[in-house]
């Protein structure tokens, strides 16, 4: 199909997406991720799911967190969403219709999502430092290139680019999230990675050096690298702005609310936000070392089993922010709560694989062999929304799979130096670690898939009816 063709095919699924969600003029905002189309609706009433879901593109749909969502896979969500762009929605609706009620959400829940928006537009940036991570790592076990090569100096700085300005790739997304200045917001994350501050990576090496404020000897430090410092300065630095700008002239708050803004939060992030974050970072990350080094075998298991229902509940991009902090804590540096989540998401897409040997439905087995290739390399939405949930034995299969696949790459202490990466595509991610660290994963895998094959082959004795 050539990209004529592709673009004509999106067409026709937007036009026939928007009469079965009730128009265009009943959307208020439409926003996409890897393989979800999320529209936020005026009248959810006028939404026609079941027809929704009986379109050939459609791998499943529901309503979660005010959004009514719906599955068409990567690749094809992209263009969908740009053909519905084309009619111009908002336009259209925000004519025709007063704002819609807000949508009550526990505070829980409100907390989840706004990490999730927070955090899911930096997964490129960091996967692709931790792809770099693996190339240098191949490189090197090979011995491609000479570790002083200019080659291996620009891959270098390639690779730990990401890690070292993370604080304004975050401050940038979060102020878009609280409600404030982007650029400040990145600003702030440039004040907390300034270069006379000393990364905390060196602290092994170096002392850092000291200024006296109120007679207290303040350590100068950086936050290269940390979560915690640069998402609470954007959100203090976002109420301040919005603060601001109900009390100063419009023609004074081009140079007034920035100049206030920077100088206010800049004071309050080095000398409180910073000293008090690190603190709460390390309990965080302190807490969950202890459970994944006491609870053993027993947590892998458990969070193997569980971390598919994360999923389906959306919160699951709400743990980016934790093994974000794993690999930023120079005293762990790894991420070893992603090879638990892989097991689980590779035992979506074993689940997803028997049913596709198993059932005589045309259409369930459209959707289940590509929806668990995806799962494979890392996309589980499709094959969890679209197949497994819905038939339900064979999500407790996936379960099963990976719990025992989760048991096992705890029990042989599997790390990855990167997150956002899961399935076949995590090796680039795992292999740096060592040739037994890869060697374990993928037995890990191959734990995952048998076992969630056969427990879903198991368990699923006789077709039944949705």
């Amino acid at each position: 199909m050539n990209i004529q063709d592709e673009r004509k095919e999106a067409k026709d699924i937007a036009k026939e997406l928007l009469l079965f969600l009730g128009g265009k003029e009943n959307i208020v905002k439409i926003t996409h991720c890897t393989t979800r189309l999320r529209f936020e609706l005026h009248d959810e009433s006028q939404v026609n799911k079941n027809a929704i879901d009986e379109m050939n593109c459609v791998h499943g749909t529901f309503f979660r967190l005010g959004l009514f969502q719906i599955i068409l896979g990567s690749g094809i969500v992209n263009k969908v969403y740009r053909a519905i762009l084309d009619t111009n929605p908002a336009t259209v609706s925000s004519i025709l219709k007063p704002e819609p009620p807000k949508v009550r959400m526990n505070p829980f829940v409100q907390f989840a999502r706004t990490l999730s928006n927070i955090f899911v537009p930096i997964i490129p940036a960091i996967v692709a430092s931790g792809l770099l991570m693996g190339l240098i790592g191949m490189i090197k076990v090979f011995q491609w290139a000479p570790p002083e090569s200019s080659i291996m100096i620009m891959l270098e700085i390639f690779s730990s680019a990401a890690f070292i300005i993370l604080p304004i790739l975050i401050g940038f997304s979060a102020a878009k999230e609280f409600g404030g200045n982007q650029i400040l917001g990145a600003v702030i994350g440039g004040i907390l990675t300034h270069p006379s501050l000393l990364n905390p990576s060196m602290l092994g090496y170096k002392v850092p050096e000291s200024m006296e404020v109120l007679g207290v000897a303040i350590p100068l430090i950086g936050y290269q690298g940390t979560v915690i410092p640069i998402l609470l300065s954007v959100f203090f630095m976002s109420k301040l702005e919005l603060g601001l700008r109900k009390v100063i002239p419009t023609s004074l708050d081009l140079f007034l609310i920035p100049f206030l803004v920077i100088i206010c939060i800049g004071f309050v992030s080095i000398l409180v936000i910073g000293p008090i974050s690190l603190f709460i970072g390390e309990m965080m990350t302190s807490t969950f070392e202890l459970v994944y080094k006491s609870g053993g075998v027993i947590a892998g298991f458990l969070f193997g089993s569980l971390y598919s229902l994360i999923v389906v509940t959306g919160l699951h991009h709400t743990l980016h922010a934790v093994e974000m902090l794993l690999l930023s804590n120079p005293e762990i540096g790894v991420n070893f709560l992603l090879p638990i989540w892989s097991m689980a998401n590779i035992a979506q897409g074993a689940a997803g694989l028997a049913v596709f040997f198993k059932t005589k439905d045309k259409r369930i087995k459209k959707i289940a062999l590509p929806s668990a290739f995806s799962a494979f390399l890392g996309i589980i939405e499709p094959v969890i929304f679209g197949v497994n949930i819905k038939l339900f034995k064979p999500f407790i299969g996936a379960a099963i799979g990976g719990a025992f696949g989760g048991g096992y790459v705890v029990l042989t202490h599997v790390v990855a130096n990167s997150y956002g990466l899961t399935g076949i595509p995590m090796i680039a991610i795992v292999a740096p670690l060592g040739i037994a660290n890869l060697m374990h994963y993928l037995i890990g895998l191959g734990i995952s898939v048998i076992t969630a094959f056969f427990a879903t082959w198991i368990l699923w004795v006789k077709e039944e009816t949705e």
